[in-house]
């Protein structure tokens, strides 16, 4: 039982599912991908048991063949050998051989029978959608950093992915900030809510294309399907209740300021590097045309930036995370930024030019 592919044919879409496979697993089968070939087609599979990337790829082989390999070994492989090698899979018993020009391995292999694949869900699919790749990857890159990581509240180590009439909704929050942004839809459908893992967010990120081609998303009873570029990506959802977000988007902050969005940022940055590394704080005082940034640590070191803005607005003295801060500068791709303020007491509202919808909110800290 033989394979015939171009190691640079194998390579992407190898590390594109390799990526999921948890390195140490009770299950030992886990460390491995499934290993499927036709006449005129490879297709890769990974699974975690929460999610699963199955990819095909061209490829050719002189009978159906099922097996798994282990992911890591076979990617570090790949990687090492020359660009244009040809590789040549042989499958007998419970090994592998693999040649590529006068390099040799041998790799164990596990039954295919045993592999965990995860089944589409029974039951009804709730929901179908249609979405260009580029703007899923953009909404998606948008507030992937606002989710939580390994909160208690497991239902923040996710998304939001919420469907509301002709309208798209993403929301991210780990409780200190959120990110919200939006999208129109070509169809109108009923209202739907689910919340995407942490991890199929940042796989969707890499796996994604930029362009206008399509990605259909199904959506079931405790599971979302992407299919996209011969990728199919099957997720279990989280099991919660996401806070509701539009309680916390404020309206009506009449303070508000234009900064060039670069200026800022690495002010910010030069600022940080003496804030409390525990706490991160920093002050923002807003007073006429000018922005001073100040932050100081527990060895009594002090920085202060001072900006030129145009402001009429209050006089007002506010503390904040200068890393949420940050990740919001270094996040969105514009110019300039809008940054709006209520009062000392509340949160800061930052928008962009010519995107009404997205919003990103940040609580105060008090300093």
């Amino acid at each position: 039982m033989n394979i015939k592919i171009d190691r640079d044919v194998l390579l992407k879409p190898l590390s594109a599912v390799s990526s999921i496979v948890e390195r140490r697993h009770t299950l030992p089968i886990l460390s491995n991908l499934l290993l499927e070939a036709t006449q005129n087609k490879v297709t890769l599979t990974a699974t975690d048991l929460e999610m699963q990337i199955t990819l095909s790829l061209e490829g050719a082989s002189d009978e159906d063949i099922s097996t798994t390999v282990s992911a890591r070994k076979l990617m570090d492989i790949c990687r090492s050998l020359p660009d244009l090698s040809k590789i040549n899979m042989n499958i007998h018993d419970n090994r592998i051989q693999l040649k590529a020009g006068k390099s040799r391995f041998n790799l164990q292999t596990l039954p295919a029978a045993d592999y965990p694949m995860m089944a589409k869900a029974t039951g009804e699919t709730t929901l179908v959608l249609e979405i260009q790749q580029g703007t899923l990857k953009r909404l998606l890159k948008q507030v992937e950093y606002a989710m939580a990581q390994q909160d208690i509240r497991y239902y923040l180590n996710g998304l939001l992915f919420e469907v509301n009439g002709d309208r798209l909704n993403v929301v991210g929050t780990d409780g200190h900030r959120l990110c919200f942004t939006s999208t129109e839809l070509q169809q109108h459908h009923e209202k739907i809510e689910l919340i995407l893992p942490r991890k199929t967010v940042l796989e969707l990120v890499k796996l994604l294309e930029d362009g206008e081609e399509p990605v259909f998303i199904e959506v079931g009873s405790n599971q979302v399907n992407f299919s996209f570029s011969g990728i199919r990506l099957i997720s279990k959802v989280i099991d919660g209740k996401f806070p509701d977000y539009t309680r916390v988007i404020p309206v009506g902050h009449h303070n508000s300021l234009d900064i060039d969005r670069q200026t800022l940022l690495l002010a910010m940055q030069r600022a940080s590097i003496l804030s409390n590394e525990k706490f991160r704080g920093i002050r923002m005082v807003l007073g006429k045309d000018s922005l001073r940034l100040i932050s100081n640590n527990s060895e009594q070191e002090e920085a202060e930036e001072e900006l030129e803005i145009n402001y009429s607005g209050d006089v007002l003295d506010i503390g904040f995370n200068v890393t949420y801060m940050i990740d919001v500068l270094n996040n969105v791709v514009t110019d300039k930024v809008t940054f709006s303020f209520s009062d000392a007491n509340s949160s800061c509202l930052v928008t962009v030019p010519n995107d009404a919808y997205y919003k990103y909110v940040v609580m105060p800290m008090r300093i």
